[in-house]
Order: structure tokens, then sequence, then C-alpha cells
């Protein structure tokens, strides 16, 4: 698996999956109708933010990231990362790739921590991801979202110092 900078072409291959996991509203806080063209900018970022797309041998996207600062101003020196992987390419350890890679990214880029927003309670798999590269949960929202089908449930906020 190679991860690299997104490019515009990767764009047809992000988006199929980019709108069924949003769209699904399980796991992110997007709006649910959230149109290709806005998603396409929200997710492909300005330097010095980066998206990046993990490819197999194939060239095929198995997965993606977008890494950015947290906070502006006096807060800019915490992290913060978002990914979707592929569901036709989860349990791969894609997630993990793109997690790791950010995590370095971080590091590198001189930020002094990471820490993510709003990871569902619910959403086991990345909560026991992100715990086993090092982040803690360090609050919860209480019925901080809405799931479909689990109805109001915690926002974690996840911690990771650099």
């Amino acid at each position: 698996m190679l991860i690299r900078e997104a490019i515009a072409e990767d764009w047809p291959a992000v988006w199929p999956f980019f709108h069924e996991i949003v769209a699904a509203g399980e796991t992110l806080t997007y709006p649910l109708d959230l149109g290709e063209d806005d998603a396409r900018a929200w997710w492909y970022l300005a330097a010095p933010n980066r998206t990046v797309v993990a490819v197999d041998d194939a060239g095929t996207v198995l997965g993606t990231a977008k890494m950015n600062r947290n906070h502006m101003g006096n807060g800019s020196h915490i992290a913060s990362a978002t990914y979707l992987v592929d569901p036709e390419h989860s349990g791969r350890g894609v997630g993990r790739a793109l997690c790791e890679y950010s995590v370095k990214w971080a590091r590198e880029a001189g930020f002094r921590a990471m820490q993510f927003n709003a990871v569902v309670e619910t959403n086991v798999h990345a909560v026991k991801l992100y715990e086993s590269i090092g982040f803690d949960v360090i609050g919860t929202l209480p019925e901080g979202f809405r799931h479909p089908t689990r109805g109001y449930v915690g926002l974690h906020i996840m911690h990771l110092a650099l």
C-alpha cells in the first residue's frame, strides 16, 4: 500500500465511498445530503494542510485522509485528521496506515498534539484503532450525535500528545 498526495484525478474514486459513508450518517458529523462539489471542497485541503489517498499496487484508491490544523491562532499547534476507508477494502489495515501516516505527518510538521473532535462512541472499530495508536478519550459530549439507528449517542474527544 502506498500513501500519497491526493490529486484531482483521484476524486472520482473517492466520491462514491465518501458519499456512501456520509449518507449513512453513522460516523461523521457532515450533512447527510452533502453534494459532490461541496464534499470535494471540504476534503481537498490547501497547504499546509494535506489530503492523501492510500492506493494498492494497481493504483486502486483504498481510502483517504485529510490532515489539518485543528484550530487557528494560538491553538494552531494542535493537528487533526479525518479518515475514510472504502468499505470494500475495510479490515485490511488501510485505516491504521492512514492514521499512522497522519500522526507521523503531524510530528514532522511540528504539531504538539493531535485532537479528534468528534469520534462517535458507537464507531467502536475507530475508537479501538485510535486507542491502539496511543490516543486517549479525554471527554465525551453526551448525546452529541444523532445516530440513525441507535438514537442519541456520545461524541468522544480524543487526544494524542506528540
